[in-house]
């Protein structure tokens, strides 16, 4: 992949199939790169980045506030919220901004102009780097709904990126803050493991980005002798494999104390570098058949 500006979302039906560990070694692999860890509930590619921060900055959203001698007490406010984030009691509105999705409409339909908004922080992101590394490091305050304000603060740190190829480490599954992780990206690596229930799930997040039309292909992790269910679903769906990467012992070894294998070990990074070249190659397929269309 060189330095090319691509920007590759690397997914997973489920927590704990590999997504971080595919997604760091790819980008520590690559001569320049930027990984952007968009799983903003418990991120942990830092971890293994360890990086020099340079930057870290608050992630904000609007809440409204009340101004209590200007509420009438009308009630338009209340009845208008759909996320009940509005009560009446006492002869005022109380606001629960647990639950508050940031609209603004109440402000807007308030008669008396008794609603205002202010910033509340939901979130930080740090930038810094590790190596050859640009990272972005997503982190969502505990108890808060969505993460989704954190990783559009996150994206917009790789807008008119020419620092290598962005390596996107999603969150797990197939939520929102997931469909807002790979959005914008050019092409999805999608990991699995060789079991049953890693073929479901496998099969849920392909299709997502079916459903949305973007170009992938499957890491297939912990691969043992056998039968491989995940395996099965590609060669039935003609889903392109990338790569496929051992359960190995000493790669789980240097996965569990933080390190990058790929920097650790030759062995490793003749591993992911063919799955990175595969990536780069089934990416410009994708791009010259749409071309062609």
């Amino acid at each position: 992949m060189g330095g090319e500006a691509i920007t590759v979302a690397v997914l997973s039906g489920k927590g704990g199939t590999g997504k971080t560990l595919v997604s760091v070694n790819l980008a520590a692999a690559a001569s320049e790169s930027v990984y952007v860890d968009c799983d903003v509930e418990e991120p942990n590619g830092h971890l293994f980045f360890k990086p020099v921060v340079r930057r870290e900055e608050s992630v904000t959203v609007k809440v409204p506030e009340i101004v209590a001698d200007r509420c009438t007490g009308c009630r338009k406010c209340v009845d208008f919220c759909a996320f009940h984030a509005l009560a009446f009691a006492g002869g005022k509105p109380i606001l629960f901004d647990e639950v508050c999705h940031s609209c603004g409409g109440c402000a807007l339909i308030c008669p008396a102009g008794a609603i205002r908004e202010k910033d509340k922080a939901v979130g930080d992101v740090c930038s810094g780097i590790s190596g050859n590394v640009a990272v972005h490091t997503g982190s969502l305050n505990i108890g808060e709904a969505s993460g989704i304000p954190v990783i559009k603060k996150l994206m917009e740190k790789i807008t008119g990126n020419e620092y290598g190829p962005v390596f996107i480490d999603c969150p797990p599954g197939s939520s929102c803050a997931v469909m807002e992780s790979k959005r914008d990206a050019d092409y999805c690596v999608l990991v699995a493991e060789p079991t049953v229930f890693g073929a479901h799930n496998l099969a849920m997040v392909y299709e997502l980005v079916e459903l949305f039309g973007k170009p992938s292909g499957v890491v297939l992790n912990k691969c043992i002798e056998g039968e491989n269910p995940s395996e099965m679903f590609c060669l039935e769906n003609h889903v392109p494999i990338l790569g496929k990467i051992p359960f190995d012992s000493e790669l789980g070894t240097l996965n569990s104390e933080g390190k990058i294998a790929v920097r650790e070990s030759e062995r490793f990074r003749a591993l992911f570098a063919p799955i990175q070249e595969c990536i780069g190659k089934e990416a410009g397929h994708e791009a010259a058949s749409d071309s062609q269309r």
